[in-house]
């Protein structure tokens, strides 16, 4: 009777709960009191719908203040409010939660109110990141429940409209996407996107891996749910990017890379924040739709993250370089994805351990704390109630059907009820050791954490659809695995599948003159079998379809051959190309501003000679074209803007309309020397021995003082050289003199003097005698030679 009483009342709560009953020690365990009260009132609807008069349509509720959060209204929080676009963002996000609930009728009105009052061209920056998996994704699954729902005769009247604000979402994201490596800025206007003075955005130059690798599944569903082939194609690009930067030899990314040239940032490497999603993307990638490129790539990665960051039940940051070397002694909460995710790949052992070493921490301090040490000790205490954990948990129950995750479950759900719940929802903990909450309660509480527990202990009867058909997002939304069915894109057919022996870290590559002596029809028949065209005398080395090589494996053979070369080349071109100066040298600057400058691989070589002469703006200012202004360009160096067309196309104009030289300033605002790494202009992949003039580049920092200082100034002056001068070098190689003349330098308080000695000996000679002689300073008769010696006077 007990029994039954216990599972009458979880059917009055609105859900039949696997608890329920277990037999554990011989003891009957219920999971009823917390489970039932929780679910009822948070997932039933009530946070959503009967508090509605303190938060909608806010982006979240501040569960202490019974209010909600409106973005400029509230103190800032910093990049946290990056989430916050004024799009109703935890309506958007728990859409599909509702759904999931089989609370019909809050779904529907729900759906109703996004599509009638959520406006998406809204003057706002928005974090790329947190819109795509929150709100793109939130549409998406709640198109996904809407679609199912009608098809089984209810909600009739839904004509895709929850998708088709996904595709306008989506194309408000795309300017992102708008950088030479494909990686997305961090942050885009949802109005204006990342150019120009209004959109407050676009001079980041550094992004996370997991920022610009969680992007494939919403827009690979969102491709094939409208047949626009453009979204997945931007987030393939961007994965393929990430994947050809990630460290040979240790196969591991690094935590922040820079979105221009690609370099990394950030080399520590691990599977908590700033990865975490990278890995179970390209897992989920494959399982949603199909393509093994993303499996065999998942699979490369995580075996080195089995060999090197993984330290059972551990798992701790690396250096890509020296994977070896532990980056740091402690672990950030958003690693307790990682056992699930192992789950999805098949390997429990490990995911269980890692798990239990996670409850462990639980279970000392209530909440997982955002870090904690090695030996389970606070290192960040605060908790904004993520649902990693639960999520991991869910998973592992799953696989295994051990009722003890049940029980890990219940502590979840009994500490979030003790300690999280406020009278207006449940509030993040700003100190897990103290139990002090922060007026706080993020869209993934509802989205994930309350979505997973209710998979946790629900009956598959209790569903009303099978979960089995969805691919859970990292949000936790629901996407149908049917849309691998719907191709809207073809995977590359080159496999890039590379295993690297350890104790061969150094490689050595014999000169190709001595390698291939003879460029005979044989030598050439046998390289083209392994699909590698070599060019003897241009160092330039292509490689074309792998379905052009004669097997797979001299398919494979030539891979490894240009892996290896493209490795030596790149560290051989930042040998050779060292930062280059553009030197100002003109009143009232007189060389002692010098700025920093990018080399270009074709031009003059400034290590042997130097240009320096006044500098002029060409038009168009891009130089992509015959410049009008010509005439005034000739004998000058010209300013180019950088973007539109080739580096060598832009030297070549300038080049034939007389100019001596040439610097391209970079168009991405507020990128420096300072922060972004050495940027190098390549050719255009033709013979540029035709051009002659030296041309260089500057971040647009830099390249603001040049354009300020032309706006100040009517005639500016600079050198080009490959390093900065001082005054006696620049006045040695511009103006010839003759054996005679020497010169006298004086520094004081920061002003140089340079003096020509034959000169100063004349007058100081002359001095001397009138003196001695006539007893009298003769400046009438020495003001024609003091013209003369000012004259040669440079301060």
């Amino acid at each position: 009777q007990h029994v039954t009483h216990a599972y009458e009342e979880a059917r009055a709560c609105g859900y039949i709960l696997k608890s329920q009953i277990y037999v554990r020690n011989q003891a009957v365990t219920f999971f009823r009191g917390p489970v039932c009260i929780i679910l009822r009132n948070v997932l039933g609807g009530r946070l959503m719908f009967e508090r509605t008069d303190h938060a909608y349509p806010a982006d979240e509720l501040m569960p202490l203040t019974c209010r909600g959060r409106v973005r400029g209204l509230e103190p800032s929080r910093g990049d946290v409010d990056d989430a916050l676009g004024k799009f109703s963002l935890t309506l958007i996000d728990t859409l599909d939660t509702l759904a999931l609930l089989n609370k019909t009728a809050e779904f529907e009105e729900a759906v109703r109110r996004v599509v009638t009052d959520v406006r998406l061209d809204n003057d706002i920056v928005v974090s790329v990141f947190e819109t795509n998996i929150r709100v793109l994704g939130g549409l998406l699954g709640g198109h996904s429940m809407a679609v199912m729902l009608k098809e089984s005769g209810r909600m009739v009247w839904y004509q895709d409209e929850l998708l088709h604000m996904a595709k306008d979402l989506g194309l408000r994201l795309l300017p992102a996407f708008n950088t030479s490596s494909g990686l997305p800025y961090p942050r885009v206007n949802l109005r204006f996107g990342v150019r120009g003075p209004e959109t407050r955005t676009g001079t980041e130059t550094d992004t996370c891996t997991a920022c610009a690798g969680t992007i494939i599944l919403e827009f690979a569903a969102l491709s094939r749910f409208t047949g626009d082939p453009t979204f997945e194609a931007h987030a393939r690009r961007a994965l393929d990017f990430l994947w050809e930067k990630r460290q040979r030899n240790s196969n591991l990314v690094g935590t922040t890379i820079n979105i221009h040239s690609g370099e990394w940032v950030r080399r520590d490497s691990g599977v908590g924040a700033g990865i975490d999603s990278y890995y179970e993307y390209l897992m989920k990638a494959y399982i949603l739709l199909g393509d093994e490129q993303f499996l065999q790539r998942f699979n490369t990665h995580y075996a080195s993250i089995m060999k090197y960051i993984s330290q059972p039940p551990l798992l701790l940051d690396v250096h890509i370089h020296k994977p070896l070397l532990p980056a740091r002694t402690w672990m950030d909460s958003l690693l307790a994805f990682f056992p699930g995710l192992q789950v999805l790949k098949g390997d429990i052992r490990p995911a269980i351990e890692t798990h239990e070493m996670l409850y462990q921490v639980t279970k000392k301090h209530n909440f997982l704390p955002e870090a904690f040490t090695t030996d389970f000790r606070v290192h960040w205490a605060q908790h904004p109630l993520r649902p990693e954990f639960a999520e991991s948990t869910y998973f592992l129950y799953k696989a295994t059907r051990d009722p003890y995750y049940l029980e890990v479950g219940r502590t979840i759900l009994e500490n979030l009820n003790r300690f999280a719940r406020v009278p207006c929802g449940f509030a993040a903990m700003k100190d897990v050791r103290t139990g002090s909450h922060e007026d706080r309660m993020d869209s993934f509480f509802l989205a994930e954490m309350f979505k997973y527990l209710f998979l946790l202990f629900a009956e598959e009867e209790d569903l009303p659809f099978n979960v089995e058909d969805y691919i859970f997002t990292t949000e936790a939304h629901l996407l149908p695995l049917s849309l691998s069915t719907a191709s809207n894109s073809q995977a590359p057919t080159l496999v890039n599948n590379m295993e690297l022996d350890d104790s061969n870290f150094e490689w050595t590559c014999p000169n190709t003159r001595l390698l291939f002596p003879d460029p005979s029809t044989t030598r050439s028949t046998q390289l083209n079998k392994h699909n590698i065209l070599i060019f003897v005398d241009s160092n330039k080395i292509s490689l074309s379809s792998s379905l052009q090589a004669v097997s797979a494996v001299a398919a494979e053979d030539g891979m490894r051959f240009m892996q290896e070369m493209m490795e030596l080349s790149s560290q051989q071109q930042k040998e050779q190309l060292p930062p280059r100066a553009v030197q100002i040298v003109s009143h009232p600057f007189f060389g002692r501003v010098v700025l920093t400058a990018g080399p270009a691989q074709f031009g003059m070589d400034l290590y042997k000679s130097s240009s320096g002469v006044s500098m002029i703006n060409s038009e168009p200012y891009n130089g992509c074209s015959v410049l009008s202004n010509g005439e005034i360009v000739a004998g000058r160096i010209a300013l180019l803007q950088r973007g539109q067309c080739m580096f060598a196309e832009k030297a070549r104009h300038i080049q034939k309309a007389g100019a001596i030289g040439g610097i391209v300033i970079d168009d991405n605002e507020g990128s420096s020397s300072d922060t972004a790494p050495l940027f190098q202009m390549a050719g255009d992949g033709r013979n540029t021995d035709d051009v002659t003039l030296p041309l260089l580049f500057l971040f647009y920092k830099e390249g603001n003082i040049l354009l300020e200082a032309l706006k100040e100034y009517r005639e500016v002056e600079v050198l080009l050289s490959d390093k900065a001068r001082d005054r006696g070098e620049m006045l040695s190689e511009t103006e010839p003199r003759h054996e005679y003349e020497k010169m006298l330098i004086f520094e004081e308080g920061g002003t140089r003097c340079i003096i020509y000695f034959h000169s100063f000996l004349i007058i100081l000679s002359f001095i001397t005698l009138s003196l001695c002689v006539y007893n009298f300073f003769p400046f009438p008769l020495l003001f024609p030679f003091f013209l003369t010696w000012m004259s040669r006077i440079h301060i």
